[in-house]
């Protein structure tokens, strides 16, 4: 008896632990915690890349590679193995191989969106340092090469500006190309500069610094709205995983609710009526907040 109650409380206690994983990496997943991450990692990079022993230097080097190579959504897959494993059953497996697809396109996504936002950064300072090169006497094609040079604002498209700009190119018509990145949609007003102050003798420095603060301004109203909707998005991780708390719980009783919900006619009907009010709850929630960001933008 002693001995089946040790092995019971040890179940709980794994059923509780992969519940708990289960839930952080859902949280860390959902909730934003790549870029926090990301950005600890820069700051513990900058602190030790200078300073310590070169053995240190090389392990912290290692380590950001393969952090900066591994995927997060075969943590999906693991979590199932290790589910299937505790509860006995291969459907968590199935479950966990079908969340990479999904996992993958909520990373790439979030990719897409870092490079899109540096990319309009690089076309805010590309503006400051063409208005500041014009400023310093330099004609606008010469400035638009330093500025360019400096800022990389540009992006795929720098070596096709630079030559019509070099060469006595349509500079304005290689902007509007170049704008067509995601990201460097500013570029169309940068072309309208050009245009107005090259062709019609107008203010270019004016123009640009104008343009310049339009591109900041709208910017940080972007921010502001995806700091008003952190709260919104913590919200919806939260209650997404109050399910995996609830098996924890039960698990912790020694309900052993694995079992209840893999092996049971009655279990397998509550984890497919739950799992599909979830993700649609999800769906629901990431619409609305995707859909505020659309209209503000």
């Amino acid at each position: 008896m002693t001995g089946a109650t040790g092995m019971t409380g040890t179940a709980a206690e794994m059923s509780v632990g992969a519940a708990a994983a289960c839930l952080g990496t859902a949280a860390w997943l959902l909730g934003g915690g790549q870029a926090g991450v990301r950005r600890a990692r820069l700051l513990l990079a900058d602190g030790a890349a200078g300073s310590g022993p070169p053995g240190r230097r090389r392990v912290t080097r290692a380590w950001q590679r393969i952090r900066e190579r591994s995927h997060a959504e075969w943590w999906s897959l693991a979590a199932g193995v290790v589910l299937a494993v505790l509860g006995a059953s291969v459907l968590p497996v199935v479950a966990g191989a079908a969340g990479v697809p999904l996992l993958r396109r909520v990373r790439l996504a979030a990719r897409e969106r870092r490079v899109r936002e540096s990319r309009g950064d690089a076309v805010i300072e590309l503006c400051g340092t063409f208005a500041g090169e014009v400023r310093a006497g330099r004609q606008p094609g010469a400035a638009l090469l330093s500025a360019a040079r400096d800022s990389g604002g540009l992006g795929d498209a720098q070596a096709a500006v630079l030559a019509a700009a070099r060469f006595g190119g349509d500079v304005p018509e290689a902007l509007t190309a170049a704008a067509g990145q995601p990201g460097a949609e500013g570029l169309r007003g940068l072309a309208a500069c050009w245009r107005v102050a090259v062709d019609q003798g107008a203010g270019l420095a004016d123009g640009l610094d104008r343009l310049e603060a339009a591109l900041r301004a709208e910017r940080d109203q972007r921010a502001d709205l995806r700091a008003q909707l952190a709260g919104a998005r913590a919200t919806a991780v939260m209650l997404a995983g109050l399910p995996a708390v609830g098996l924890a719980l039960g698990a912790a009783l020694g309900a052993d609710p694995l079992h209840i919900l893999l092996h049971t006619p009655s279990g397998l009907g509550c984890l497919a009526a739950g799992g599909t009010l979830e993700g649609l709850g999800l769906w629901w929630a990431l619409r609305i907040m995707r859909g505020a960001e659309e209209v503000a933008g």
